[in-house]
């Protein structure tokens, strides 16, 4: 069946939702397992509450922030309706009568996001086996927070769209953060502690999985996807195209959200060109699923690891810089500095939370002052067979910090790289070599491991780059 387009309301209003046939017979009042006690909505605006009851039931949910909203299932039962949230607040109750009353309690009224990706998204507080997360400890020993709420989407596939997920909002604590994604718990954090009102966070991420499987179907076609090269259409697993989507954010879709963080791409490194063409489609998708084509989506650009040499990650990290420079109200949290040589997993997620919500705080909130970029390359000039290079959001320009310059090369004419000399005079970052007497081009850590060693002042790192568009 049609799914109806997801919307923002004005005004209190009604609309009803398409469920699979096995969806159909209610005998009692219920509503998506999203909807729950302990939950944060997004504050200041009109949010979805929606379920099911017996066919033509009257509907009545009243909220103790003093609004209120009526609505009457249809003729399958199922039902929708809006009701207009005040400022950060609460706890506050919202009760929803049908033929059964449900009573939800300790609601908190603040802003909500939802953090989305692979394992290095997925990867808890408390770490996989053998690969830690820094300070975890103390991270876990400090975390319980009130206004701090926690939703966990249960691992799940499915060819066709659902309209129910599984999951349960939880306060921060130590016993409840140990099992969360360590990125989005401190992405939390930060922003609960900078904005002082309460945060949700949704987390809906399973690992080793690939963009097409977070992409819905329709968008999939309209990007050429490639449905070929699926080999057994009649398997499915994470890595299927829109089983994800279909699964655990298409159920998402009417609650109201402020934004999306997303860490992924690993899975999808042995292909750059088309992931830049998919990511920059799935991000204009999710923003016409919930009815807003300017939602924030900041996202994390992988880290440096040695994959096996037959595949140059720094493609896809290129991707992934120019779906940034492509792809409105986006932002790009770079980890070139924080990687490690042989785990996929780097224990440093502080700085990553940290790195994305410098975006949402400087972007989306408006705190003026906040630098939240690292530097990213401009233009060239070539002088006395040097080549000087120039920076977007470096203003003071460059620093190493005390590093090593390293991972520079440089090409002339015959497109032939030769490992190259950095150095920083006043901030100014010039690059050359003996064997390349007249310079045309010149790459930064273009390779997979590698140790960041250019910021700004600010101590942000540079992405990989370089100066050219040759196909090598």
């Amino acid at each position: 069946m049609k799914k109806l387009n997801n919307i923002l309301y004005i005004s209190l209003s009604t609309v009803f939702l398409s469920f699979s046939p096995i969806e159909k017979a209610y005998s009692q009042t219920k509503i998506s397992s999203l909807l729950g006690s302990h939950m944060v909505l997004q504050q200041n605006t009109e949010v979805s509450i929606w379920g099911n009851d017996k066919p033509n039931t009257k509907i009545t949910i009243t909220s103790s922030w003093g609004q209120k909203s009526i609505t009457t299932t249809n003729a399958n039962g199922e039902w929708r309706t809006s009701i207009k949230t005040t400022k950060a607040g609460g706890p506050y109750t919202l009760n929803i009568l049908g033929s059964e009353k449900i009573s939800l309690e300790d609601i908190l009224l603040g802003e909500v996001w939802l953090c989305s990706g692979q394992s290095n998204m997925e990867m808890p507080l408390k770490g996989f086996a053998g690969q830690p997360i820094q300070n975890a400890q103390e991270l876990i020993t400090n975390s319980t927070n009130t206004n701090l709420r926690l939703f966990h989407v249960k691992r799940n596939t499915s060819k066709t769209p659902l309209f129910d997920l599984v999951g349960t909002w939880k306060e921060a604590t130590p016993l409840n953060v140990m099992d969360f994604s360590a990125v989005a718990y401190l992405y939390g954090k930060i922003l609960q502690e900078k904005l002082n009102v309460p945060i949700g966070i949704i987390c809906s991420s399973v690992g080793g999985t690939r963009v097409e499987a977070w992409t819905n179907n329709k968008t999939l076609k309209e990007s050429d996807f490639d449905f070929s090269s699926i080999k057994n259409t009649d398997e499915i697993t994470v890595n299927s195209p829109s089983v994800l989507f279909n699964a655990m954010i298409n159920p998402l879709t009417p609650f109201n959200i402020k934004g999306v963080i997303w860490y992924q791409g690993e899975s999808n490194r042995n292909n750059a060109t088309q992931y830049q063409k998919l990511f920059m489609a799935m991000i204009n998708s999710w923003r016409k699923e919930w009815g807003n084509e300017n939602m924030p989506f900041y996202f994390t650009q992988i880290a440096p690891f040695e994959y096996n040499p037959s595949v140059n990650a720094a493609f896809l990290r290129e991707a992934q810089l120019r779906t940034l420079q492509n792809t409105k109200n986006t932002g790009m949290a770079v980890t070139l500095d924080i990687g490690e040589k042989t785990c996929i997993h780097p224990a440093k997620k502080i700085e990553v939370a940290q790195r994305l919500s410098y975006w949402a705080l400087a972007k989306t909130y408006g705190i003026n002052g906040i630098p939240y970029s690292g530097p990213i390359y401009k233009s060239m000039k070539v002088t006395d067979g040097k080549i000087e290079l120039d920076f977007e959001y470096a203003p003071n320009g460059i620093s190493n910090f005390g590093k090593e310059l390293k991972y520079f090369t440089i090409a002339g004419e015959d497109q032939i790289f030769y490992p190259a000399k950095a150095e920083l005079e006043r901030g100014k970052l010039k690059v050359s070599s003996q064997q390349v007497a007249k310079p045309v081009a010149v790459r930064y850590a273009w390779e997979n491991f590698v140790e960041g060693n250019i910021f700004n002042v600010f101590g942000l790192p540079a992405s990989s780059f370089r100066t050219d568009n040759w196909d090598n």
